[in-house]
């Protein structure tokens, strides 16, 4: 008996060096160039897809086992996937679990999201190590029609995340208020009936997980676009003002954001910010930020804190890093990651202010660093009662 002939490739990913790899098709069809990089977190490839932090992004998940836990609503940190594209070692299996509403493969498809399975994601994320996070086109045809050389020129032609302001583009159109608090067994989503605390969230890219996070510690949210003004800030009256996570080269969105969070550090308000939120705070107080090699993008990060020594494992995703050594006097270096050495958190000597690099919201990941969150409740409380 004849052996049967192997299957045609359905997908390409092509990056910018001229390596190309071949797979399995699933989501949504046709192609989309962005930046690759991997995640090595063991659960939550919901969350990783729905975090507007990996705008511009195509993510190599390292762990195999994607789409056994299918998709719920109640796991999107926005409205929809905004990770260009998904890279799988396996075809994602069925769903098997209690709370899935959808398969990842439908899910992927109703949203627009281009994904390829049967890659030696070991090979992947190797090269994504030593070479730095290249430039890439990934692409989905069913009849498996390939134009090989176009897409490499398409990741050879993309201008990369470098000067590239993303916040604009994920952040909200206008304010809202959150009121959701973290999931909890067996009601869900609760919500904050009792807040203490008027918080405005400048949103860069907010997950929704760092508002349920903010109105668990006694937090009345006001989300304002990235683009609000010192003045927009304020206006509300805020006990506190949070920098959300988000997206794109810090520099290009501090052309805007800096000089709306310094008028905002005049009032001598307590300031805490996540992510690109902590970037943005270092940028406004003199430092500077510098892109990294692959960047860090996972849920197993160990981070110490300086002034305790106690390391926390958190979850991170970020592909700029704050140059500590341009940290300004007065500013003080709080954590750092015990995998690099790069900074990871940062405050203001003597005052509220301060802001760290990792996720302490998890979702995915551990919640070792929510400490930081009653922080921050606790830095408004005392500056009320004074």
């Amino acid at each position: 008996m004849a052996a049967s002939a192997p299957s045609k490739p359905t997908a390409c990913l092509a990056l910018a060096d001229g390596t190309v790899f071949y797979g399995t098709g699933f989501g949504a069809t046709g192609d989309t160039v962005a930046e690759l990089c991997f995640n090595t977190a063991m659960t939550g490839y919901q969350e990783i897809m729905t975090d507007p932090s990996y705008a511009g992004q195509i993510v190599t998940f390292t762990f195999p086992h994607i789409g056994n836990t299918g998709v719920t609503p109640e796991d999107d940190e926005t409205a929809d996937p905004v990770a260009a594209g998904m890279v799988v070692k396996w075809d994602p299996t069925l769903a098997s679990n209690w709370r899935a509403t959808e398969e990842l493969k439908d899910w992927l498809t109703r949203t627009g999201r281009i994904a390829i399975g049967g890659i030696d994601t070991r090979r992947l994320t190797r090269a994504i190590r030593q070479q730095g996070a290249p430039h890439a086109a990934l692409a989905h045809d069913p009849e498996g029609n390939f134009d090989v050389e176009a897409l490499v020129a398409k990741a050879r032609e993309w201008s990369g995340l470098v000067g590239l302001d993303l916040a604009k583009e994920v952040s909200c159109a206008q304010s809202y208020r959150w009121d959701e608090m973290r999931w909890a067994w067996p009601e869900g989503y609760a919500r904050q009936e009792a807040p203490k605390h008027k918080v405005v969230a400048v949103d860069y890219g907010a997950k929704r997980n760092i508002l349920r996070c903010l109105a668990s510690a006694g937090c009345d949210v006001t989300v304002l676009p990235a683009t609000a003004t010192a003045e927009e800030v304020l206006a509300h009256s805020p006990d506190g003002v949070f920098l959300s996570n988000g997206p794109g080269d810090p520099a290009a969105t501090g052309e805007y954001a800096v000089p709306m969070i310094q008028e905002v550090l005049k009032t001598g308000l307590p300031v805490f910010g996540i992510c690109l939120g902590h970037q943005m705070l270092a940028l406004a107080l003199g430092a500077r930020t510098v892109k990294m090699n692959h960047g860090h993008h996972g849920a197993n990060h160990p981070v110490k804190e300086h002034a305790t020594g106690k390391v926390e494992i958190t979850s991170m995703n970020h592909g700029f890093a704050v140059d500590a050594q341009t940290l300004p006097e007065g500013v003080e270096e709080t954590h750092v990651s015990l995998f690099d050495g790069s900074n990871c958190g940062i405050r203001v000597s003597g005052r509220p202010v301060y802001s760290v690099q990792h996720h302490p919201e998890a979702s995915p990941g551990p919640q070792d660093s929510f400490y930081l969150f009653e922080r921050f409740a606790e830095a408004m409380a005392a500056r009320k009662s004074a």
